[in-house]
C-alpha cells in the first residue's frame, strides 16, 4: 500500500463537518501513511463540481460530500457512479431519515452550522482578548472592551475575567496600585462600562499570606500585611469613586455569583442586549 490515495472533501460551506469524519476514521488506518487532501468549499453549482470531479478521476480517489443542496448531492452521485469513482454522501441519507420521521423537508442551506456555531467563536474571541489584556498589560485594550474590571491585587479579577469571556464579554481588567498611574484610557470610556472589586481586610490578608506561600516567600511580607492592604484597599475605593463605577464586594461571594451580578448590570445598562 505504497500509492498515494487522496480523499477530496467537497462542501457548499467550509467543509469542516467532512473534515472532522476524514480525521476520525483516518486513525483507524495507521498502517497507511500516504493519505493525501484537497478540500473544496463553498461548490454550489454543477459546473464547479465537474471541474473536481475531472481531476479526482484522474487519481485514486476517495470522495466526501457534504452538499444540503439535495439536487446538487445527487447530480455527483450519478457523476461518481458513470465515471467508477468512489465516494461518500455524508449528508442526504441523514436528511432524508430526518425528513421522513418529522414529516418536514430540510431548508437545504448551505452554512447553517457555522451560522448558529457564530457563540462559539465569540466565546473564543472574548477568551483570547481576556488573556491578552490579563492584569493591565496593554492599556489600549480598555478602548475596545464591553468591560473593565478595577481592583487590587486578590479581588478576584482575572478569573472573573476568564469566566465572562466563556460568555463572550471582552473584558479588562486593571489592577490598582497605589504607586502606579491609572490608564488615561479610563477617562475615555463609558464610566457604565468599569466595575470596581473589593475584598474584606480579613479575607486580602489570608489570600495573600497563602499566595506568598505558594511562591516560597515569607508570609510576613509587606504584601500581606494589615497596613499595605488597608492602603491599597483605601486608594482603590477613591479611585472607584472618582471614577464613579459600581463597587461589588467579592469577599463572601464565588465567581459565579459575582459574575451573575455583573452581567445583570450590564443589561441593566443595555450594554449587553443578548441572552447569556
Amino acid at each position: 500500500m505504497d500509492d498515494q490515495l487522496v480523499i477530496y472533501i467537497i462542501s457548499d460551506s467550509l467543509g469542516e463537518t467532512a473534515r472532522a469524519i476524514v480525521k476520525a476514521c483516518l486513525s483507524q488506518f495507521p498502517q497507511h501513511e500516504h493519505w493525501a487532501f484537497k478540500r473544496f468549499s463553498y461548490i454550489n453549482n454543477q459546473s464547479l463540481l465537474d471541474q473536481i470531479l475531472e481531476e479526482a478521476s484522474q487519481s485514486t480517489a476517495l470522495l466526501m460530500f457534504s452538499l444540503v443542496d439535495v439536487e446538487l448531492a445527487s447530480y455527483a452521485q450519478r457523476c461518481c457512479e458513470a465515471q467508477g469513482l468512489v465516494y461518500v454522501d455524508l449528508l442526504t441519507n441523514v436528511l432524508q431519515g430526518m425528513s421522513q420521521l418529522s414529516g418536514l423537508e430540510p431548508l437545504g442551506t448551505p452554512g447553517l452550522l457555522r451560522q448558529l456555531d457564530q457563540d462559539y467563536f465569540d466565546r473564543v474571541a472574548a477568551i483570547e482578548f481576556a488573556v491578552k489584556y490579563d492584569d493591565g498589560k496593554d492599556p489600549r485594550g480598555i478602548l475596545q472592551a464591553d468591560l473593565v474590571l478595577l481592583g487590587i491585587s486578590r479581588t478576584s479579577k482575572t478569573p472573573l475575567s476568564m469566566f465572562l469571556a466563556d460568555k463572550a464579554i471582552k473584558v479588562v481588567n486593571i489592577p490598582l496600585v497605589p504607586e502606579v498611574p491609572l490608564p488615561k484610557e479610563l477617562d475615555l470610556i463609558n464610566p457604565k462600562k468599569m466595575i470596581g472589586l473589593t475584598n474584606s481586610l480579613d479575607r486580602l490578608n489570608q489570600v495573600r499570606k497563602m499566595r506568598l506561600q505558594a511562591l516560597g516567600l515569607p508570609g510576613n511580607a509587606n504584601y500581606a500585611s494589615p497596613e499595605r492592604i488597608l492602603e491599597e484597599v483605601s486608594y482603590a475605593e477613591t479611585v472607584m469613586q472618582q471614577l464613579h463605577c459600581p463597587i461589588i464586594n467579592v469577599s463572601d461571594k464565588a465567581i459565579e455569583e459575582t459574575a451573575t451580578i455583573i452581567l445583570d448590570m450590564l443589561k441593566a445598562n443595555k450594554l449587553v442586549t443578548r441572552d447569556l
